[in-house]
């Protein structure tokens, strides 16, 4: 059976076979969907909460 991986940055599910692993120096593994997550979270430093498009975005009430 093949596990079912969700992105570390938007939240939705990644298919077998596709997506990238990254893998930190302190050795935590971060599961991206597309490039588009990968950059935002690695380079460009955003928090998924505060990101629109993300199923973590909450809204402030």
């Amino acid at each position: 059976m093949v596990e079912k991986r969700t992105c570390s940055f938007c939240g939705t599910e990644i298919e077998p076979g596709t997506g990238k692993l990254y893998v930190k120096k302190d050795g935590s593994a971060l599961y991206f969907c597309k490039m588009k997550c990968q950059k935002n979270m690695l380079n460009l430093g955003r928090i998924p909460r505060r990101i629109r498009w993300t199923k973590s975005y909450s809204k402030k009430s």
